[in-house]
């Protein structure tokens, strides 16, 4: 997004992640990751680059690629669990909440990486309505950046991918987004060196206007 003029794009539905798009959960998941991280004797600060957008399972693949995917998916439950237990410091990103109460009577669907219990306790934690339709962890077999879940996102709410616009943070997030035909708006620092159609600091900047016609066009204030 250049500074010169306020970007748009226009969309029918609009698929949102979580964890560094709506919900501030970095306290958490560096917490757990560098506990993990330690305990296998991986450099917590390198394991902190490739953890953000995908499932825990898929992380811990690309940390131990010759540990057996059987080891990963166990790890990963206990890993569920201890962020779902540890809330402390998880806040809505500035101006989540105005943007889903502008969401409220329009298509939208999460879509995240988080299973639902995480999801359910991550949005509660910062005051945040549970979109009707969410696409978590148990609805996919890949995780990010496969594009399934957003796929399955579009999918469920009737629209055609090119009508859906993408809101994610991580790398992982913002290639699952392309590679399912959508545009990505990137949200906060993560997002910005991953060329997102539009990048912005955060979504207090974001106005939705609803047409008529279902069409639903998207401002973004100047950077």
């Amino acid at each position: 997004m250049t500074a010169t003029t306020p970007a748009s794009l226009t969309a029918r539905a609009l698929l949102l992640d979580m964890d560094g798009t709506l919900v501030n959960s970095d306290a958490v998941v560096e917490r757990c990751w560098r506990r993990w991280a330690e305990r296998h004797g991986l450099d917590p600060e390198e394991a902190l680059k490739v953890v953000h957008g995908r499932q825990g399972y898929a992380t811990m693949a690309v940390l131990l690629p010759d540990r057996p995917m059987a080891e990963n998916h166990a790890d990963n439950r206990v890993m569920l669990a201890e962020e779902t237990a540890d809330l402390d410091g998880v806040v809505p990103v500035p101006g989540a909440p105005a943007f889903m109460a502008a969401l409220a009577t329009l298509p939208h669907a999460l879509v995240t990486s988080a299973d639902r219990a995480l999801s359910e306790a991550r949005m509660g934690a910062a005051g945040l309505p549970m979109p009707a339709t969410r696409i978590t962890a148990e609805s996919v077999g890949a995780s990010k950046p496969d594009p399934e879940g957003f796929l399955k996102g579009a999918a469920a709410l009737g629209f055609e991918p090119a009508d859906c616009v993408v809101f994610e943070d991580s790398e992982a997030g913002i290639r699952a987004g392309r590679a399912a035909g959508m545009r990505v708006v990137g949200v906060g620092p993560r997002a910005a060196a991953f060329a997102p159609d539009v990048h912005v600091a955060d979504l207090t900047g974001v106005r939705i206007e609803p047409a008529a016609d279902g069409t639903l066009t998207l401002r973004f204030a100047r950077p």
